[in-house]
């Protein structure tokens, strides 16, 4: 049987990405605490050295929350190819060298999968998201949210970030980048994977 997590006033989110700390801002909406960014307690970054999506967010999450004080949520996130074996998975952000950006990281995932037909491009975004009550916390929640797709054949859309412009939704017939903020929290990975948070929370919507 599940147990209610009791809710936190106030949570650090365990990124310094402006993207996903908007999308969790909406993703929360009316829920009763406030989500902050690491940045507001000078907290640094730390290595990512998991071999996971969830080894990386747990080592994210128990930085943040030690550093801040607070109870703390990181996800680790990203991209699927299975033309690929999987790339670039935990390597997402970081896909195309030290210097990658977004656009960079989908110019390097395009050339990869050149002459690739489109029923050999399929792809998924995975969350993986924790939860943690303190830095000592010994049982750390963790919530899953998968968002399967295609890759296309060029970046659609002005909307989101990372590799949504090239990310196609076959329920929508569009790209991630193409959806409003409301659609994409819906449906995406993140969206699901906070859903479930805010049941844990007693807070479902």
């Amino acid at each position: 049987m599940s147990t209610k997590l009791a809710e936190p006033k106030e949570i650090v989110l365990a990124s310094g990405n402006q993207g996903k700390l908007k999308e969790f801002q909406e993703l929360l909406g009316s829920a009763e605490f406030s989500i902050q960014a690491q940045s507001v307690f000078n907290v640094p970054e730390v290595a990512e050295t998991g071999l996971s999506f969830v080894e990386n967010a747990i080592i994210k999450a128990r930085h943040a929350a030690k550093h801040s004080g607070l109870a703390a949520i990181a996800d680790d996130s990203g991209l699927e190819v299975d033309a690929l074996n999987g790339q670039p998975g935990i390597y997402s952000a970081r896909f195309s060298g030290e210097s990658a950006n977004d656009s960079r990281n989908n110019e390097k995932l395009l050339d990869l999968l050149t002459g690739f037909p489109e029923q050999q491009r399929s792809a998924r975004f995975q969350c993986l998201l924790v939860f943690m009550r303190h830095a000592e916390d010994p049982t750390p929640q963790i919530f899953q949210g998968t968002w399967e797709g295609r890759i296309i054949q060029a970046p659609q859309g002005d909307n989101g970030f990372g590799y949504d412009p090239l990310f196609f939704v076959p329920s929508e017939q569009c790209t991630s980048a193409q959806l409003s903020p409301e659609q994409k929290n819906r449906l995406s990975h993140r969206g699901q994977a906070m859903a479930k948070l805010l049941q844990a929370f007693g807070l479902g919507r």
